[in-house]
């Protein structure tokens, strides 16, 4: 299949799935906080993998709270770790030979778990540059990052092709380096370049952090959507309303992840309406600023429950217009 056949696919595969979703479609950006098995029956079940509680757990949570489109909660460790842990030639973060694909894929048994729970699964991934520039080189296989980062691309293709295989709708890469002014972003471009090319998936591009400083890099990534933190980073909206954004999605964090205080419901209504005075109400998915990991768990459930209902609320208002 060629690039452009991809594309073609990858674009009829997007429109479809939003035709299936509701207006103001809800989903999760990336970790939720691990909860261990609770009871003893609990602990015998999952006496072989007990991290698969605090996965059940999560994908649960996202059920009973409503979100669109759900994902695997992320649980098994950090976004570095879960790659890196897992990629031959990497040892405890570094880099200590060439990078290969890892022998199994790493997130597909969970998330092919959270597909049998909910119809809507995105597929995450840290993205090639965030993994590279995570990782210390102590090899001569490599000369700089800028080479790591194509094996470590391959890698992570590798693994995008194993979600794509179990059934994911929507494939997000994580690159929160790429508002820091660390990384290379043309290089960052071709490397989601490779993706958009090789994988007949929507794709979605999260950048934590301000983006003033990327904005016209970051509005012209290979991607449909754009996700970005707009609540901790509330001047985001305004930098983006200001540049045309050529038809992409924008996922709006409309939750604040960096502190277990609960927003209310009006609070959350007021930041969706002022993002749907820049975005169409189709072209928006609504979600969490960032992940949750570090948040207390019952806050974390609180917080995208009231998410959906917000998003409902104005959803209703909307239908009544």
């Amino acid at each position: 299949m060629t690039p452009s056949d991809i594309d073609v696919k990858r674009k009829t595969h997007l429109t479809t799935l939003f035709s299936q979703l509701p207006l103001l479609p809800t989903t999760v950006v990336g970790s939720y906080p691990v909860v261990p098995a609770q009871t003893r029956y609990e602990r015998a079940r999952y006496i072989m993998d007990p991290q698969k509680a605090s996965v059940s757990i999560a994908v649960q949570d996202q059920k009973s709270a409503g979100i669109s489109i759900i994902s695997d909660g992320q649980v098994r460790g950090d976004m570095i770790e879960t790659f890196s842990s897992k990629l031959p030639g990497i040892r405890e973060k570094n880099v200590v030979g060439s990078v290969k694909p890892a022998t199994h894929y790493i997130t597909t048994a969970d998330t092919k778990y959270a597909i049998s729970k909910h119809p809507f699964v995105k597929g995450i991934i840290t993205g090639p540059s965030t993994l590279t520039y995570g990782l210390h080189l102590q090899t001569s296989s490599y000369r700089n990052k800028k080479e790591l980062t194509a094996d470590i691309t391959a890698s992570l293709l590798h693994e995008a092709k194993g979600l794509l295989q179990a059934g994911v709708c929507i494939l997000q890469l994580d690159e929160p380096i790429f508002s820091t002014g660390v990384c290379d972003l043309s290089i960052g471009r071709e490397t989601i370049q490779r993706f958009r090319d090789e994988i007949s998936l929507p794709l979605c591009l999260h950048v934590c952090g301000p983006i003033h400083t990327i904005i016209d890099e970051y509005v012209s990534m290979p991607v449909d959507i754009l996700d970005f933190e707009g609540t901790q980073e509330a001047e985001n909206l305004s930098v983006l309303s200001q540049k045309e954004l050529m038809g992409k999605y924008i996922g709006y964090g409309c939750i604040d992840t960096t502190k277990p205080v609960l927003e209310s419901v009006h609070e959350i209504i007021l930041r969706i309406e002022q993002a749907l005075e820049y975005i169409p109400p189709q072209k928006i998915l609504l979600d969490p600023d960032c992940g949750m990991r570090m948040l207390p768990h019952e806050v974390a459930y609180e917080k995208i429950i009231r998410l959906c209902t917000a998003a409902k609320s104005v959803r209703e208002s909307i239908s009544r217009e």
